[in-house]
Formats: structure tokens, sequence, C-alpha cells
């Protein structure tokens, strides 16, 4: 009788064991799985900056341009260098929400110097003037894939963050949920601006 009350609790001593070696690959697994979820947002983030920060660098070369055409406009050219200032800001060490506002200040800074290059047609002619737009298209082009990619990471990490059994090591992993990349209020509609 004590030899079969002592197989039972061997068995149940070694099921528990094999029950805690479970659970802690699963912890391990879960906490993998956070880690990179919240790593690959980040780096979608990091995305968006490089095209900001490209888009940026090509906005002197830009101005520059426009400015042997319309030397008179230093109000636009000053503005495009405060909004090129608040872009890098926001980069190197703001939100989300600031990365959007500093992207939608510099978007309507742009629109602002295409706006005055549309009154001298030497310029829109000048091969310069074209290949900087066709850059800046592209760059356009790329950075809408980057906030799509980000959000698209940001959505899998909040998945995981937000759903059983992923939740319950969330904080273990610290990892929290993130914010969706947003259009500030007023930026729903792209500005147009004809050549």
């Amino acid at each position: 009788m004590a030899s079969s009350a002592l197989g039972i609790f061997g068995l149940i001593f070694g099921g528990i064991i094999v029950l805690l070696i479970g659970l802690i690959f699963f912890g391990i697994v879960a906490f993998n799985k956070l880690r990179k979820a919240d790593i690959g947002a980040e780096e979608a983030l990091g995305g968006i900056d490089v095209q900001l920060t490209r888009r940026a660098e090509l906005i002197p070369n830009l101005v520059n341009t426009v400015k042997g055409y319309a030397e008179h406009e230093r109000g636009v050219f000053e503005k495009v260098t405060e909004a090129r200032s608040s872009v890098n800001k926001a980069a190197s060490s703001g939100s989300v929400a600031d990365r959007a506002a500093a992207e939608a200040e510099l978007g309507r800074a742009i629109v602002d110097v295409m706006a005055v290059a549309e009154a001298y047609p030497d310029l829109k002619a000048s091969a310069n003037f074209l290949q900087l737009q066709a850059d800046l298209k592209d760059t356009e082009d790329k950075l809408a894939f980057a906030r799509q990619y980000y959000n698209d990471a940001v959505r899998v990490l909040n998945e995981l963050v937000k759903t059983i059994p992923w939740m319950f090591f969330a904080g273990l992993a610290s990892v929290s949920d993130r914010e969706f990349y947003q259009a500030p209020e007023g930026n729903e509609t792209v500005p147009t601006v004809q050549f």
C-alpha cells in the first residue's frame, strides 16, 4: 500500500515538474514573441524617420532651385527652414504625434514652395527642378509605405498585448501597446499642386 501511494505521489510530482517546465518554456516563448513585436514596431518607426529625414534633406535643394527664380519669396523659404528643423527635432526625440505634426508642417511648406514654383515657367521646365520633384514624389511614396508598415507592426504588437495568453506576459516583457501613426486633424486630404 505504501509503495502504491509512493508511486502515485511520484506521478503527481513528475506531472507537476513537467507542467512547470512547460509553463516556463511557454513564458520564454511569450516573452520573446512580445519583445520581437515591440522591436518590429520600433524598427518600423525608424523607417518613417529615415523617410522624413530624406524628405527634409531634399527640401534645401528644392528651395535653392526655386530661390534662384523667386528671391522675393523670403517668407515661404523661412517657413520651410522652420518646418525642416521641426522634423529633425521630432525624429530625434518626439512622440509619434510630434512626428506626425512636424511632417504635416513640412508638407504644407513643400506645397507653398511648389506654389511659388508654379509662377515661373522656366523653373518648371528646368531639368534640376524636375528631378527634385521626381525625387520628392518617390520619397512621399516611400513615406506612405513606411507609415503603413509602422501601423501594421503596431497592430500586431497591440493585438498581442491585448489578447490572451500574451497579455499575461506583457508586463514581464516590459512591452505595452503603442499609438498608431495618424495624420494630424485637417490633413485628411492631400493638397494638390498642378504644374
